[in-house]
């Protein structure tokens, strides 16, 4: 039995139901997915192709600056018009490619602090106008992220926003606890070390405002969780502490479940493989993988562009003789595709220390 066997849609892009019985599914088997920031078609491509080589499932995700590349640095996001756009294109080009790959697929979008919820509102405004003509959303799920907010009010829109995702059974993610380090624009490298860890007390706060709104929500609690990669010891991690958010959760609440939350995993490039497993063994269904990715997608292009040296100078004339064309090695699709090769690589890698891969 596989992931498939619990899912209505087996292959494209997944929402509602099937969303949240892939992430229960995934707590039962105890793997996490991993959540990929994409900024272009070449980098969904290396994240397909080693999902499907590994028969796993796989979340795309953009973040707001990914969502604007995609659109083009050229045009205007005062208003976030063209992070709107990007991820809309994005949304379509994803929905388009995904079933030929044969997995299932969880279309998301990546932290959406207070200043870029004009952002969001351009997405619901699209996947509402999806939802009238398709009956479902656009995209399978949202991240906010009022981590840097108070609580009270990181919980009462966040709440906001699910009332809003609700009647089309879209899935909202939502951060409690700052993530520390740096991505897409946002810096918490100089914020104070206990602001990373949340406390049950918050987690419960979310679990019992969100809950009667949809079951469809998850929580990306800080345990010393840090964006980018660092030396070895210099980032504390305690995925233990989502143990204790779980036991607290079923204790208030009375439940005989061991893991009611949906817990995600964030800043995990750089952490170790019982890191991982650790978290997930408490309730962990998503880990962002990106600082990682943009290194390996990097790497396959560096490493051709040094090896071909002499053959990309010119369009005409190499080591093989002066009139000799160039052509086949500047081609982009050439250089491109070995960028996505490194990085297939390192989506495989992620796919087998989340236990993700086989799974369908």
């Amino acid at each position: 039995m596989g992931a498939k066997d619990v899912l209505s849609r087996k292959e494209g892009v997944i929402v509602g139901d099937d969303v949240h019985k892939l992430f229960k599914y995934a707590q039962e088997k105890k793997f996490a997915i991993p959540a990929v920031n994409v900024t272009s078609s070449s980098t969904c491509v290396a994240t397909l192709e080693a999902a499907r080589d590994a028969n796993s499932p796989i979340i795309l995700q953009v973040s707001n600056g990914g969502a604007a590349y995609f659109a083009g640095k050229g045009v205007p996001n005062k208003a976030q018009e063209g992070s709107i756009a990007g991820a809309i294109a994005a949304a379509h080009y994803i929905r388009s490619v995904a079933p030929a790959y044969g997995i299932p697929v969880v279309l998301h979008t990546d932290h959406c602090a207070k200043k870029l919820l004009p952002w969001l509102d351009g997405m619901l405004d699209a996947d509402e106008a999806y939802f009238k003509q398709h009956g479902e959303p656009l995209f399978s799920s949202h991240m906010i992220d009022l981590s840097e907010e108070d609580v009270e009010y990181n919980i009462k829109t966040t709440a906001a926003y699910l009332k809003r995702a609700a009647p089309m059974k879209q899935w909202l993610e939502m951060e409690i606890g700052i993530t520390g380090g740096e991505e897409d624009g946002v810096n918490n490298e100089d914020v104070d070390n206990n602001s990373l860890y949340t406390q049950p007390e918050d987690i419960y706060e979310i679990y019992k405002t969100l809950s009667p709104i949809s079951p469809f929500f998850s929580i990306a609690a800080g345990f010393g969780n840090v964006h980018g990669v660092y030396k070895p010891g210099n980032v504390k991690l305690h995925p233990e502490l989502l143990s204790k958010h779980q036991k607290y959760v079923a204790e208030k609440e009375s439940l005989k479940e061991e893991k009611p939350v949906f817990l995600v995993f964030h800043g995990g490039s750089g952490s170790s493989k019982q890191e991982y497993l650790d978290a997930i063994s408490y309730g962990v269904v998503k880990v962002n993988l990106d600082t990682d990715l943009q290194w390996a997608y990097l790497t396959g292009i560096r490493d051709y562009v040094l090896n071909k040296k002499d053959y990309i100078m010119s369009q005409v004339g190499n080591p093989d003789g002066a009139d000799k064309p160039n052509k086949k090695y500047y081609d982009p699709r050439v250089w491109v595709r070995e960028g996505e090769m490194t990085m297939k690589t390192r989506v495989t890698e992620g796919l087998k220390d989340f236990n993700t891969a086989n799974q369908i």
